[in-house]
């Protein structure tokens, strides 16, 4: 439910139980949602979005580990047996890495095509653009003012 949900079973206790238990077969890393944002509180969306992340991950990787054991052991040599979890298109997708490698600038550390490019134009367009609101109908807008009654003119 949270980090400190119970004394017993924190963040760091579960780190140090998966990484003993896993020596020589695989890697453990602590990842707490809030640490992965830009700054302020998780909102419910951030927790429910880090929820249906970590659900579609589990059965990734569970699935990956039934399609490649054989006779106890787990076979994962093919390109998408690494691979990285990201939104496209508004759907979550697992991407390989190798994929990954063919699209990255390493030099500049950035994707080599940034389709928000595209949308610089627009953009400026917008931040110049003046708009005058057209009504079909004219009207005449008056102030009305509040006349104060004095006391000394109703006796």
């Amino acid at each position: 439910r949270n980090e400190r949900c119970n004394e017993n079973y924190t963040t760091d206790f579960i780190y140090n139980l998966y990484s003993e238990e896993g020596k020589g077969i695989f890697d453990c890393r602590k990842n707490v949602l809030g640490h992965m944002q830009q700054g302020g509180t998780p909102t419910p969306f951030d927790r429910n979005f880090g929820t249906k992340m970590g659900a579609k991950a589990v059965a990734w990787i569970t699935g990956k580990i039934k399609e490649c054991s054989r006779h106890g052991r787990i076979f994962a040599n093919t390109a998408d047996s690494a691979c990285l979890l990201g939104m496209r298109k508004r759907s979550l997708v697992f991407q390989p890495i190798t994929e990954l490698k063919e699209q990255t600038d390493f030099e500049h550390r950035i994707p080599k095509e940034q389709w928000w490019l595209k949308l610089r134009p627009i953009l400026k367009i917008l931040a110049k653009y003046s708009i005058e609101l057209d009504t079909s109908e004219k009207a005449h807008l008056e102030h009305i003012t509040r006349k104060r009654i004095s006391l000394e003119s109703n006796i």
